[in-house]
């Protein structure tokens, strides 16, 4: 019998928070062990807002519903549903969500997301 060459993925593993943002991460380090890529559901309540952080992997994100606002070394950026962007690693950005309905989207990552990756400040 030949080995599935397909993986799906309907138990993500939730990462807890305390920020109220909801992290669903579908595959990944801490899902399957998968350090080259993470590709995470993410739910970011209204007001909620991250520390500036500098990661060392490319980050991806598609709007689902809502807003966010990305500030990109000196730049504002701010995506709604339908739109997505592509941070470099090494770039410092703050991510939040400073409107009034929470934004749903979806994060992948190259390399994987690791907090040993992130960088954020203190």
């Amino acid at each position: 019998m030949s080995q599935k060459k397909y993986t799906v993925q309907d138990s993500p593993f939730i990462v807890p928070t305390t920020d109220g943002k909801i992290i669903k991460e579908h595959f990944g380090n801490t899902t399957d062990g998968n350090s080259e890529i993470s590709i995470a559901h993410m739910v970011a309540p209204a007001g909620w807002s991250e520390p500036f952080q500098t990661p060392e992997f490319d980050e991806y994100t598609f709007i689902i519903k809502g807003k966010k606002q990305f500030i990109i070394e000196e730049d504002t950026v701010i995506l709604e549903a339908g739109q997505s962007i592509k941070i470099e690693k090494n770039t410092r950005v703050q991510y939040s969500n400073p409107f009034t309905e929470a934004c749903e989207y979806i994060a992948i990552c190259t390399p994987a997301f690791s907090i040993d990756l992130v960088n954020r400040e203190a």
